[in-house]
């Protein structure tokens, strides 16, 4: 018989809760010990509840759940979280994974590789679908969006022109060029309207 792996859920949707634990609980290795809906009780509920796993979503109402990784493990070092998210922006992966994340599932993952994540998880072991692995690895090679590059990013998501992004940062217009042609050399993209494609698709601005 295998050995039970217990479970703790953080997902802001109960019906989302409710069929994970009716899926999960189909098999004879996984149990679920506790629930919640907000990441603020993920410590709380570690600790009375020692699960094996965290399966924690990101958009969660309060802390977000990249936020309530990095505090759960900062009170519970041996915490195995999974995240599981309906997005699979790179940039909230990296961070997910910096805070310290073991793995990340988009929630349009087959049954088959939740549970394949959730008992790699629990071996303590690493867990990204390859497609994922590869893009963070191709991110590491590339050089590094600045938060101020970042910032003059999320003006020209905006549609502001080199102008508006000048006079809002109290920086020249000639700055804002500079910075806007070093932000498509390092995006790969051609213009401002791929770079603001290419912002979103990574995560970099929020929309």
């Amino acid at each position: 018989m295998l050995p039970t792996i217990t479970l703790l859920l953080i997902d802001d949707h109960f019906v989302v809760r409710s069929g994970l634990v009716a899926s999960l609980e189909l098999e004879d290795d996984l149990k679920v010990v506790g629930e919640a809906d907000r990441g603020e009780d993920a410590s709380r509920l570690f600790a009375e509840t020692k699960p094996d796993v965290v399966l924690m979503d990101i958009q969660l109402p309060g802390l977000s759940g990249i936020d309530a990784t990095a505090a759960l493990l900062r009170e519970h070092p041996a915490a195995r979280v999974l995240i599981f998210s309906t997005f699979a922006r790179d940039d909230e992966i990296h961070t997910a994974l910096k805070s310290g994340a073991l793995g990340y599932l988009q929630k349009s993952s087959s049954r088959d590789a939740l549970l394949a994540a959730i008992r790699t998880v629990a071996r303590g072991e690493r867990s990204l679908p390859a497609d994922i692995e590869k893009r963070l690895q191709d991110r590491l090679s590339e050089p590094e969006i600045t938060p101020r590059e970042r910032e003059i990013l999320t003006l020209v998501t905006r549609g502001n022109a080199n102008k508006e992004i000048a006079a809002t940062l109290g920086i020249s217009e000639d700055t804002v060029k500079q910075h806007v042609s070093r932000i498509l050399m390092k995006l790969k993209v051609n213009d401002r309207a791929q770079a603001t494609a290419e912002a979103i698709r990574r995560g970099l601005v929020s929309v």
